[in-house]
């Protein structure tokens, strides 16, 4: 399987700098010109399938792509952004008036009440490699996400359930393509990660904003 895993583009509340989880943010105008950039990257490309997030930002991004390839989006529920609770809204700095224990916990894993738990994105993790595997072992498939999901759902594929004791290292930009070799019996190869080669015009390259 060639697996791509694609961020969304630029939203509107990565302009704001706010801590987006599951809130329903859409893309901003740069980020529909960032998902445009991405389905031309992909013309010439074979794809089997193209899975995105229901959240708009994803989504928009992946219909960009799938119209460009003459194909159909499927939502996929288990690939949503982790769900931040009390956070969602939010600026860091919010967070952390808030929360002051923020200052030195992660975003993502941080075990206060109303946020995903590791054992959930666990399961979800768990869910979406299971799927692909009985699904799409031979097929090239792209899922449109989310930066905290997909540098999550990397660590899965390395570490499996342990994935959390690890020190998570990967920033992955605004319509930043991660490609996944992934062989039958064998461990997942990262051909390249985030690459953002497409956004050819300077303008585009969006600086690093929340998830």
């Amino acid at each position: 399987m060639k697996l791509y895993l694609i961020r969304h583009g630029e939203s509107v509340g990565n302009t704001k700098n706010i801590i987006q989880g599951q809130t329903d943010y859409p893309l901003s105008s740069l980020g529909q010109e960032q998902a445009k950039q991405l389905a031309n990257y992909f013309k010439n490309i074979h794809l089997d399938s193209i899975y995105s997030s229901g959240l708009r930002r994803a989504y928009i991004t992946a219909q960009t792509l799938a119209d460009e390839k003459g194909m159909s989006v499927q939502e996929w529920e288990h690939i949503r952004e982790i769900h931040l609770g009390p956070f969602q809204g939010k600026t860091r700095a919010e967070i952390e008036a808030m929360f002051p224990v923020m200052k030195e916990r992660p975003l993502l894993t941080s075990g206060i009440e109303g946020t995903e738990t590791v054992e959930a994105i666990t399961r979800r993790c768990a869910i979406v490699c299971e799927q692909l595997k009985h699904e799409h072992e031979h097929d090239s498939v792209a899922i449109v996400s989310h930066g905290g999901f997909i540098g999550i759902f990397m660590m899965y594929m390395m570490f499996g359930d342990e994935w959390h004791t690890f020190h998570r290292p990967f920033h992955i930009g605004n319509t930043g393509v991660t490609l996944v070799n992934w062989q039958s019996m064998k461990k997942p190869m990262f051909e390249y990660i985030n690459s953002t080669t497409h956004l050819e015009i300077a303008a585009l390259q969006a600086k690093p904003l929340s998830t």
